[in-house]
Protein backbone atom coordinates (compact mmCIF):
# COMPACT_ATOMS: atom_id res chain seq x y z
CA UNK A 1 0.00 0.00 0.00
CA UNK A 2 0.84 3.35 -1.09
CA UNK A 3 0.08 6.77 1.25
CA UNK A 4 0.35 9.75 -1.05
CA UNK A 5 -0.10 13.14 1.22
CA UNK A 6 -0.33 16.01 -0.81
CA UNK A 7 0.73 19.89 0.39
CA UNK A 8 1.68 23.49 -0.04
CA UNK A 9 -2.30 24.85 -1.29
CA UNK A 10 -3.15 28.32 -0.32
CA UNK A 11 -4.71 31.29 -1.48
CA UNK A 12 -2.94 33.03 -3.24
CA UNK A 13 -3.38 35.76 -5.87
CA UNK A 14 -2.98 36.04 -9.94
CA UNK A 15 0.18 36.09 -10.60
CA UNK A 16 1.53 34.55 -8.11
CA UNK A 17 3.31 31.14 -7.37
CA UNK A 18 2.72 28.02 -5.27
CA UNK A 19 4.49 24.98 -4.76
CA UNK A 20 2.85 21.56 -4.42
CA UNK A 21 4.25 18.96 -2.57
CA UNK A 22 3.31 15.11 -2.53
CA UNK A 23 4.92 12.96 -0.08
CA UNK A 24 4.91 9.02 -0.53
CA UNK A 25 5.66 6.14 1.99
CA UNK A 26 4.93 2.51 2.06
CA UNK A 27 7.32 1.23 -0.85
CA UNK A 28 9.46 1.91 -3.42
CA UNK A 29 8.66 5.72 -4.51
CA UNK A 30 10.98 5.29 -7.56
CA UNK A 31 8.48 2.26 -9.31
CA UNK A 32 5.45 4.46 -9.68
CA UNK A 33 4.91 7.50 -12.59
CA UNK A 34 3.35 10.62 -10.35
CA UNK A 35 0.94 12.40 -11.58
CA UNK A 36 -0.87 15.62 -10.67
CA UNK A 37 -4.46 16.31 -11.41
CA UNK A 38 -7.01 18.75 -10.18
CA UNK A 39 -10.58 19.65 -9.84
CA UNK A 40 -12.67 22.25 -9.06
CA UNK A 41 -16.60 22.34 -8.05
CA UNK A 42 -18.77 21.33 -10.45
CA UNK A 43 -16.20 20.15 -13.16
CA UNK A 44 -14.59 16.66 -13.98
CA UNK A 45 -11.12 15.76 -12.71
CA UNK A 46 -8.80 17.41 -14.93
CA UNK A 47 -4.88 16.55 -15.61
CA UNK A 48 -2.64 18.57 -14.84
CA UNK A 49 1.10 17.30 -15.32
CA UNK A 50 2.98 13.72 -14.73
CA UNK A 51 6.40 12.75 -14.44
CA UNK A 52 8.20 8.69 -15.77
CA UNK A 53 9.32 7.19 -12.83
CA UNK A 54 13.11 6.83 -12.94
CA UNK A 55 13.77 8.99 -16.62
CA UNK A 56 12.39 12.43 -15.63
CA UNK A 57 10.20 12.46 -18.70
CA UNK A 58 7.75 14.74 -18.24
CA UNK A 59 4.38 16.10 -19.84
CA UNK A 60 1.97 18.57 -19.46
CA UNK A 61 -1.66 19.65 -19.98
CA UNK A 62 -1.92 22.41 -22.44
CA UNK A 63 -3.39 24.82 -19.87
CA UNK A 64 -0.28 24.68 -17.43
CA UNK A 65 2.59 24.33 -20.11
CA UNK A 66 4.81 26.79 -19.68
CA UNK A 67 3.83 27.45 -16.06
CA UNK A 68 3.71 24.56 -14.22
CA UNK A 69 7.04 22.24 -13.47
CA UNK A 70 6.97 18.54 -12.22
CA UNK A 71 9.72 16.98 -10.18
CA UNK A 72 10.70 14.17 -8.44
CA UNK A 73 12.83 13.56 -5.99
CA UNK A 74 12.71 9.13 -5.44
CA UNK A 75 15.48 9.69 -2.45
CA UNK A 76 12.99 11.45 -0.45
CA UNK A 77 9.81 10.28 -1.81
CA UNK A 78 8.43 13.27 -3.26
CA UNK A 79 6.73 14.84 -5.89
CA UNK A 80 6.66 18.75 -6.04
CA UNK A 81 4.53 20.77 -8.78
CA UNK A 82 5.97 24.16 -9.03
CA UNK A 83 3.43 26.32 -10.24
CA UNK A 84 4.11 29.94 -11.60
CA UNK A 85 1.60 32.83 -12.87
CA UNK A 86 -1.34 31.35 -11.45
CA UNK A 87 -4.22 31.97 -12.91
CA UNK A 88 -8.01 32.64 -11.35
CA UNK A 89 -8.98 29.52 -13.64
CA UNK A 90 -6.34 27.56 -11.59
CA UNK A 91 -8.34 27.32 -8.70
CA UNK A 92 -9.07 23.89 -7.41
CA UNK A 93 -8.40 20.61 -5.21
CA UNK A 94 -4.78 18.97 -6.60
CA UNK A 95 -4.40 15.69 -6.39
CA UNK A 96 -1.25 13.82 -6.17
CA UNK A 97 -1.45 9.86 -7.70
CA UNK A 98 0.95 7.64 -8.10
CA UNK A 99 0.95 4.43 -11.15
CA UNK A 100 2.74 2.37 -13.55
CA UNK A 101 2.63 4.78 -16.56
CA UNK A 102 2.70 8.38 -17.13
CA UNK A 103 -0.24 8.84 -18.66
CA UNK A 104 -2.73 11.61 -18.20
CA UNK A 105 -5.81 9.41 -17.37
CA UNK A 106 -7.04 9.28 -13.93
CA UNK A 107 -8.38 5.87 -14.09
CA UNK A 108 -5.07 4.62 -15.34
CA UNK A 109 -3.35 5.61 -11.60
CA UNK A 110 -3.32 3.18 -8.55
CA UNK A 111 -2.78 5.51 -5.88
CA UNK A 112 -4.36 9.11 -4.78
CA UNK A 113 -3.54 11.37 -1.84
CA UNK A 114 -6.41 13.69 -0.42
CA UNK A 115 -5.83 16.57 -2.08
CA UNK A 116 -4.58 20.23 -1.33
CA UNK A 117 -6.72 23.48 -1.82
CA UNK A 118 -5.30 26.24 -4.17
CA UNK A 119 -7.46 28.97 -4.90
CA UNK A 120 -5.90 32.23 -6.60
CA UNK A 121 -7.37 35.40 -6.59
CA UNK A 122 -8.20 38.28 -8.79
Amino acid sequence: QVQLVESGGGLVQAGGSLRLSCAASGRTFGVYAMGWFRQAPGKEREFVATINRSTGITYYADSVKGRFTISRDNANNTVHLQMHSLKPEDTAVYSCAAGKWAVTTPESYTYWGQGTQVTVSS
